[in-house]
């Protein structure tokens, strides 16, 4: 071997394990699961998704999307995850999964001034629905077959429009609810899904990342850090 070559073999960086690319995650404005509180991206699923990543060794970066624009970019930009996902059918394989961050019912609600009180799913069908756009329960009501259904941009404007009375129910997380009607005078009025909701990631996802990703999400769930993190936001998880 000539002793040019030689040298510049020998000055090459050994091989050796290298650090996962960066995972760029998207979510929407949804108190209290993610949000911004001034400069600060709060949440129970931000906690848990930075903490996860922390725990797995892996750089990640968050940022907040409209709904429609992190659901599109999470199915069509690789290194990307999107949370906090429902995990429907539908979406089964159009993502690779790492969960749960919660598992939740959903449920229908209305302003306790209405005068709607608890009933059962049909009858509830004789309302105006409000909900946001490409979130799954706009599909969820059109599969079954809900005739008024008013879309909106975002979560905070159905629930804008529920409580100035420009529709009669919107659904929402139940464990969100619990902690809501502090607040807001809301009353359950139907069940109307129970699913789990977790992380949604571009199909080529690594899947060494992934199994990565979901065994740190598994320890914080067994060591019960995210039922502590749920207690914080005074909610109540089922793990």
């Amino acid at each position: 071997m000539k002793p040019l070559l030689l040298l510049a073999l020998l000055s090459l960086p050994l091989a050796g394990p290298t650090r996962a690319a960066t995972v760029n995650f998207v979510t929407e404005e949804y108190p209290p699961f993610s949000y911004h509180e001034g400069d600060t991206l709060k949440g129970t699923s931000v906690e848990q998704v930075q903490l996860l990543m922390q725990k797995a060794d892996i750089d990640m970066r968050i940022e907040l999307l409209p709904w429609t624009r992190a659901y599109a970019a999470a199915q069509a930009t690789p290194m990307t995850c999107l949370f906090t996902t429902a995990h429907s059918p539908e979406r089964d394989k159009l993502f690779k999964w790492v969960e749960p961050l919660l598992v939740d019912d959903n449920i229908l609600v209305a302003t306790a001034s209405s005068g709607i009180g608890e009933t059962d799913l049909d009858d509830t069908r004789r309302y105006v629905i409000g909900t946001h756009r490409g979130d799954y329960t706009e599909k969820l009501l059109k599969e079954k077959d809900f005739p008024r259904i008013d879309v909106a941009s975002d979560f905070p404007s159905t629930l804008r429009k529920l409580v100035n009375g420009r529709i009669d129910l919107m659904p929402i997380s139940e464990i969100y609810f619990e902690k809501l009607k502090q607040d807001q005078p809301l009353v359950r009025v139907a069940t109307l899904s129970s699913q789990s909701l977790g992380i949604a990631c571009e199909k080529s996802f690594p899947e060494d990342i992934r199994s990565r990703m979901q065994q740190a999400l598994d320890a914080l769930i067994t060591e019960g850090t995210q039922r502590a993190i749920f207690a914080k936001y005074g909610l109540h998880s089922r793990h």
